[in-house]
């Protein structure tokens, strides 16, 4: 656990004003951790008074708790995540290649944490018990979902038999979906100290990473126009290709990180500083007026960073490709505080899911494209992954960078993210909210609960450690071998 300290700037000592466009008024942060460091104290930004966030037993208690009691099919293996947005009505036994790639990911990370002594004593949640379910949907995986040329089917039924997500749409619909599937059996590999698993999830991330680039890759549920490129592609492929290193330290893998790095920063930035991150650039011209070009997706920046950070803190050409564009810790703070800043909803608090380059509702000539409906019709939703991933990203940035505004922006964020999305004791969070913060019943992506995000960034919180002095520290997570 890690509490931040801001020194006389302290939350409790702020203005209104303070609060909702935090500036760096403080020379510098410190973070604590420790086992006398157990509870974060945090101010409701819907009342004045004081809420404890013990992020530790809310993984283990909670959120790890509710999926390992309604989550596991033990019949067949893998999860089933087609609940509603209220965790309590199971709508379909249908299964998301995307999803159980994640939570194979999920319980090998949990059973390491676990190993390593993260849990809160007496906690459930065991080594056995996550590397059984672990094991179990590598099998399910393995048995029906990737494909003969190392791509995924994009989903099955129960029993594992995988069918088209629409007549003629082929079985294989989905990049992203090979690259979670690569990612879970990159880091069960890690945790096991499985050679063959480990090759497998790199000849699927050679796979996809073969398709991407020559164009073929497909990508739903968030399909491209031809006219523009898409962030998510080498986003995708630096956070895979990092885990696929953690369990191979291959040269393919690490190249496949360089590359990605290579091409977010070649491709996909500009404004002052390069500090704007891209989501949709054009790839030709006549249409940088569009909403497409326009758009951005703050979450989506957010969670790239700590991509970035822990690709080079662990592959050696990842680093030595972000030093060659001259780019260092400097511009990836002040990347994640333009998204913040743009993303950030003064009137009702938290993250946007989409918001234009300039701030306020997406905007721009629309070319009768699927994605821009996405963006238009649920720009202003309050999603759990954006929260979630920038949660990580500011501590991160805060504990590795010394830098005092994303501390800040750190304690705005737990503050909303605590007082609006978990369900309760013993439950997870109503994942997806409107612009008020209110429950919103409806699909922003695929019809899943999601499995990951969450207990992804509360893992990884907890698995902070401090800077051994000021400037330095280990990388925030070590390969297992």
């Amino acid at each position: 656990m890690f509490v931040i300290v801001l020194g006389a700037a302290s939350v409790s000592g702020m203005s209104e004003r303070d609060i909702r466009n935090p500036t760096m008024t403080e020379a510098s942060c410190r973070v604590a951790i420790g086992a006398a460091a157990r509870r974060m104290r945090c101010r409701s930004i819907e009342a004045d008074r004081k809420c404890d966030v013990d992020l530790r037993q809310h993984l283990f208690d909670d959120v790890l708790a509710w999926w390992l009691t309604r989550g596991p099919d033990d019949q067949y293996g893998g999860v089933f995540t087609c609940w509603d947005n209220r965790g309590v009505r199971l709508l379909s036994t249908d299964k998301y290649t995307w999803s159980q790639g994640r939570w194979l990911w999920l319980l090998a990370a949990a059973a390491d944490a676990v190993r390593r002594g993260s849990a809160p004593d007496g906690s459930a949640v065991t080594v056995e018990r996550c590397l059984t379910e672990a094991r179990s949907t590598a099998r399910f995986l393995r048995s029906g979902v990737v494909q003969p040329d190392h791509s995924t089917a994009y989903v099955t039924d129960r029993a594992g038999t995988a069918f088209e997500p629409s007549p003629g749409s082929g079985l294989s619909t989905s990049v992203f979906a090979d690259c979670f599937v690569a990612l879970g059996f990159a880091r069960l590999a890690q945790v096991e100290c499985d050679e063959e698993l480990g090759a497998l999830a790199e000849l699927i991330l050679l796979s996809a990473g073969a398709r991407i680039g020559d164009g073929t890759a497909r990508t739903e549920p968030y399909p491209v126009h031809p006219a523009f490129a898409s962030f998510a592609l080498p986003m995708i492929q630096l956070g895979t290709a990092t885990e696929v290193y953690r369990a191979t330290s291959s040269d393919a893998s690490a190249q496949v990180a360089a590359g990605a790095v290579r091409a977010l920063v070649d491709r996909f930035r500009g404004g002052d500083n390069g500090a704007d991150l891209y989501e949709q650039p054009p790839l030709r011209d006549g249409v940088a007026d569009s909403l497409l070009a326009r758009h951005r997706a703050p979450g989506h920046a957010l969670e790239c960073l700590w991509f970035l950070v822990h690709a080079i803190d662990v592959v050696p050409a990842a680093a030595r490709a972000l030093q060659d564009a001259a780019l260092g810790p400097e511009w990836i703070c002040e990347s994640a505080r333009r998204s913040l800043t743009l993303g950030w909803d003064d009137e009702h608090g938290g993250l946007l899911r989409y918001v234009d380059v300039d701030g306020g509702p997406p905007r721009g000539r629309l070319l009768d494209d699927p994605y821009e409906r996405l963006v238009t019709e649920t720009w202003d939703t309050k999603l759990w992954w954006p929260h979630a991933e920038a949660l990580y990203t500011t501590a991160l940035l805060s504990a590795k960078y010394m830098d005092s505004e994303l501390s800040r922006w750190y304690e705005r964020l737990l503050r909303y993210t605590f007082s609006v999305f978990p369900a309760g004791p013993g439950q997870e969070w109503i994942q997806i909210r409107d612009r008020t913060g209110a429950p919103l019943d409806r699909t922003v992506a695929l019809p899943v609960k999601d499995p990951f995000h969450i207990a992804r960034a509360l893992l990884l919180l907890i698995d902070l450690e401090p800077p051994e002095h000021c400037g330095a520290s280990r990388p925030p997570h070590e390969p297992g071998r």
